[in-house]
């Protein structure tokens, strides 16, 4: 087993308090369900900046590193498996990686 990094790409956030309500309730079954493959349920993240070889930029809110998400899986096929059954899917986009062992 390995741990891999689900990482919240952009996303909105919801446009009322209901719709986050709904959209808590539906974090916290997918969390629930995941049991002991959850490493780190997940840790969002504030503003960011991009850093390039030209300077420092405002982070492009549609591609801009939201939060993560750790989980533990037997392969990156299981993690992304994992991933597909995230509900930021409806207010975002998802990638996963496999985190290394230096």
């Amino acid at each position: 087993m390995a741990d891999y990094i689900i990482a919240y790409i952009g996303g909105r956030q919801p446009a009322t308090p209901e719709e986050g309500k709904a959209q808590k309730e539906k974090w916290d079954a997918w969390i629930t369900n995941l049991g002991d493959a959850i490493v780190n349920p997940g840790t969002p993240l504030a503003m960011s900046k991009t850093i390039g070889p030209d300077g420092v930029a405002d982070a492009d809110p549609d591609r801009k590193l939201t939060g993560f998400s750790i989980v533990r899986a037997d392969s990156l096929d299981d993690a992304i498996a994992i991933a597909k059954e995230c509900p930021f899917l409806e207010m975002g986009t998802l990638e996963v990686a496999q985190v290394m062992q230096m």
